[in-house]
């Protein structure tokens, strides 16, 4: 095959990837690579979304002596009959295929699982994909099916091996150690998943068999309980100063904004050391980093228990509660059910779905709101350790003002200031253009966030020193409104000058906007590297596109949507077709500007819908970043730099 000479770009330039060679390529791209937890992980959701669909009652994990793992359950067993389209065995498209699987019609009547943990589809395709070998066996319509595959291809066809009783599905995967930093699946993780899956899924029991030299050993868990019972486990014997808050709420087949089903099952109370932390649920998939359900529960509790405080007239006059307040002596445990939940990545640490914070607020707030007004004295101390964690707050940020107060700055005219003095609290949005900086500041949250406008693109100041720098008039205002002056990773900073603990980068989601994006992180990466050491610089990510659909039946409410990108935009209309949905209207954002304050808010500002990326850089990387930003910004490597465009151009990715 006639292959490109180096520096050319045509079309034997293009490589397409099929089947599982994707994933192969970057596995990094769908599941976590430290162990290969997360791919038996996928096998076991899979197993557990049969138990949601209420058809499976045993859920059995083994590890055996040479480190494959078998998963089996008792459920209704994979289809193995030939797909209507693909013409393959369905069981054999399921490990083969990505984005196969009976999680995305979600037509009424149509689903295989209404409530399943995946949007993404890519599932146990990835765990072939990435396996030396994986054997499944189906008990089926009476008769028990196999199916071999090695390396991700098909090694022994499907062929009936003999007569079943019972029906269900026996996956075998031995990890292929190449793929992963360890080769060694964590017990104490593992066992802690498939704990949680009991604990969510009451009736259901579930063992754990780890094969030794010794012999076998097997845990079990079976919980009748639930979520009290799993609060009260973690909670390691404290005693919670007001009896735990139990209960579910889900909507209704006359609810018309959510899907029959959906809602949320909670317990939750205030302890004296906890810190606002406990566990969240999605269809049973763990989150450890939270979302938007996580901030749903929160924003459930602070409008409940501000309304108790306020119905009983409790607040000390000038005291101004916020959510952490009330939250963080707050520890829970919360499972929620909604129709195909969005994650962050396709490891799901993370729920993005916007509709997760209404939900949960919704179903959480006026059955709190109740029970407070049930129990006076319960709710009392409630905000009685509120308004402590309140009145402490304010102390500690009038010692920060006091510490600022020994010299009079003069803050930019532009900068449109927050009203906190807390630098924990505060947000500052360096915002491109005064028409976006006009719509932010309508958007803004006055209380905690500022908004700094800047003219256009900025100063390249990559070869420019720290004096140069502030000769612009932007990054002299920039600096001045941070606190803090340009520096080096060794000078000594007097951090209590810093005014905002978040600094964040928000310009438009074009070409344009990543320009002036580069231009500002070039800045803080040369004239302001502790600023981005110590996690303090973000990056906001306004979507490209708006969908307006059109309703589409009793079940099928009208909705806006955003996508950040033009795949998102894509992943998202073939959703709709899944959902039923006819029509609906796309239009592109041409910038920042162009957005009504309100879905500037929804989409970039508001903490429980936006989506804001940390910048960091680990030390190792740096010789390598500073290299990559002489190539890109320093003048004297111009002709170096359109060599490497003319050879790497045909990679940026560009609206």
């Amino acid at each position: 095959m006639a292959t490109s000479k180096p520096g050319t770009y045509d079309e034997s330039s293009i490589r397409v990837l099929k089947g599982l060679e994707p994933v192969r390529l970057r596995p990094g791209q769908f599941t976590r690579t430290d162990t290969p937890l997360h791919i038996v992980q996928e096998a076991i959701d899979n197993a557990v979304d049969e138990a949601i669909a209420g058809h499976a009652k045993l859920l059995a994990v083994t590890v055996h002596a040479d480190q494959s793992v078998s998963v089996v359950d008792d459920g209704r067993g994979i289809p193995v009959g030939p797909h209507p389209v693909e013409r393959t065995p369905v069981v054999e498209a399921i490990f083969t295929v990505l984005y196969s699987g009976g999680k995305f019609d979600k037509t009424s009547g149509a689903a295989a699982y209404t409530y399943a943990g995946g949007l993404h589809g890519v599932g146990v395709s990835v765990t072939n994909a990435l396996s030396q070998r994986l054997e499944c066996e189906v008990r089926r319509d009476g008769r028990t099916h196999r199916i071999v595959f090695a390396g991700g291809d098909v090694a022994e066809q499907l062929a009936v091996t003999g007569k079943a009783t019972g029906t269900g599905t026996a996956v075998r995967i031995w990890p292929d150690p190449k793929y992963f930093d360890s080769p060694t699946i964590p017990r104490d993780e593992l066992a802690q998943l498939l704990r949680t899956k009991a604990v969510l899924l009451p009736g259901l029991r579930v063992t754990l068999t780890v094969e030794t030299p010794a012999g076998a050993e097997t845990q079990q868990w079976q919980y009748r309980e639930g979520l009290t019972g799993y609060l009260v486990e973690i909670a390691q014997g404290e005693v919670p100063l007001v009896p735990i808050f139990a209960g579910h709420n889900h909507a209704t087949e006359t609810d018309e904004t959510f899907a029959e089903g959906e809602g949320v099952e909670w317990a939750f109370s205030w302890y004296e050391t906890a810190k606002g932390d406990g566990e969240a649920f999605v269809n049973l998939i763990p989150t450890p980093l939270g979302g938007t359900h996580v901030s749903g529960l929160r924003s459930a509790v602070f409008g409940a228990v501000t309304a108790f405080i306020d119905h009983h007239s409790l607040l000390p006059k000038g005291l101004k509660l916020q959510p952490d307040d009330v939250c963080r002596n707050l520890r829970y445990v919360a499972s929620v059910r909604m129709l195909d939940p969005q994650f962050a990545a396709q490891t799901k640490d993370k729920l993005t779905s916007r509709e997760g914070v209404r939900l949960v607020e919704r179903m959480i707030r006026d059955p709190l709101e109740i029970w407070l007004n049930q129990h006076v004295a319960e709710g009392k101390a409630i905000a009685e350790l509120a308004i402590r964690q309140a009145l402490a707050r304010t102390r500690a940020a009038k010692t920060v003002e006091r510490k600022r107060s020994s010299s009079v700055v003069m803050l930019p005219g532009k900068l449109a200031d927050c009203e906190s003095s807390d630098p924990a609290a505060s947000e500052i949005f360096l915002v491109e253009g005064d028409s976006a900086g006009g719509s932010a500041k309508m958007a803004r949250d006055k209380e905690t966030q500022a908004i700094l406008p800047l003219r256009g693109k900025g100063m390249n100041v990559w070869e420019k020193d720290a004096q140069q720098a502030l000769e612009n008039e932007e990054i002299r205002d920039l600096t001045t409104a941070l606190g803090v002056s340009p520096h080096t990773l060794d000078d000594a900073i007097d951090w209590t000058r810093l005014r905002y603990g978040t600094v964040a980068i928000m310009s438009d989601a074009d070409v344009d906007g990543q320009h002036i994006q580069t231009l500002l992180l070039t800045l803080f990466f040369r004239h302001f590297p502790q600023l981005i050491a110590r996690g303090h610089v973000f990056v906001a990510c306004p979507p490209l596109y708006r969908i307006d659909v059109d309703s589409a039946g009793k079940k099928r409410s009208a909705k806006k949507l955003y996508a950040m990108d033009r795949a998102e935009l894509l992943s998202w209309e073939d959703r709709l077709k899944k959902e039923g949905y006819a029509s609906w209207k796309v239009g592109r954002f041409k910038g920042l500007g162009e957005m009504d304050p309100p879905e500037l808010w929804e989409t970039t500002l508001n903490p429980d819908t936006r989506r804001l990326l940390r910048v960091t850089l680990d030390e190792g990387d740096r010789p390598a970043a500073i290299e990559r930003f002489n190539l890109l910004m320093a003048k004297a490597r111009s002709g170096a730099r359109r060599e490497w465009m003319e050879l790497r151009g045909n990679e940026v990715e560009s609206d």
